[in-house]
Order: C-alpha cells, then structure tokens, then sequence
C-alpha cells in the first residue's frame, strides 16, 4: 500500500489510551524516568501536588506514534514538541495533526496533545516529505 499524499488542510487524530497508574509504572519502567511525579502520590502530596501526572516524554511518544500510523517513520525530517501542561492520571488524551502547507516536497504538521476539557497539554510541530 502507498503512503498517502500529504495536502494542506488534511487532519488526523489518534485517541491515546487512558493514562492510568499502571501506564504511568510501565512508563517509568520502560523509559527510566521514575521520577517520583509520575508514580508516588506521596511525594506528590509532599510537595503540594495533589496527585501524580504523566510523564511529558509518553505524551510526546504518542504523538509520534500519530505521526507514524499516517506516514512511514523514513519520510520524518523533524519532530519537535513544547510542552504547555500536565496531562494528569486517568486522563483520555487525543493527539491531532494539520497538515498547514506543502511546498517543494516537504509537509508541515502542526501537532497537538488535547485533553477533554480542552486543555492543550503538548504543542508542537514536523515535516515530512510528501512522497
């Protein structure tokens, strides 16, 4: 199957899965992080944070992960997120992409994090080639 042509105006979604305590433990397993943010409502608590929140890097990895079920990892030339709020546990994430122009071979998406409320909790942006 051919990858599919990229033209300005075209929007994909991707809704992230549940970002559970179990996700958030796997996560810090996974990636190394274990900041204590993320896994212990302790240490949280101690620091006047009411609960553990996602770990910005896993917001980031499924936005790629967006980026990736719609083009081929090869045809990425650049990635590149800001990070604009906390996604906090048991949130329900949606990742979106605008394609914003093409010119000369090359695609620019903007890219954002969505939680159900409306915060935006990751900005960012890539380019890929068109075909």
């Amino acid at each position: 199957m051919r990858p599919p042509t990229l033209t300005a105006g075209d929007r994909f979604t991707l809704k992230a899965p549940k970002v559970t305590r179990t996700v958030l433990a796997l996560y810090a397993g996974a990636s190394g992080d274990h900041n204590p943010v993320h896994i212990d409502i302790d240490a949280c608590r101690a620091v006047g944070i009411p609960d553990v929140f996602g770990h910005g890097m896993l917001s980031m990895a499924t936005l790629g992960r967006l980026l990736t079920d719609w083009v081929p990892q090869e045809r990425i030339r650049s990635y590149e997120v800001r990070f604009s709020a906390i996604t906090p546990v048991n949130a329900e994430p949606v990742c979106h992409g605008t394609v914003t122009g093409v010119t000369d071979g090359l695609a620019r998406i903007d890219l954002t994090v969505t939680l159900p409320d409306g915060t935006v909790t990751l900005r960012g942006s890539a380019t890929v080639t068109t075909d």
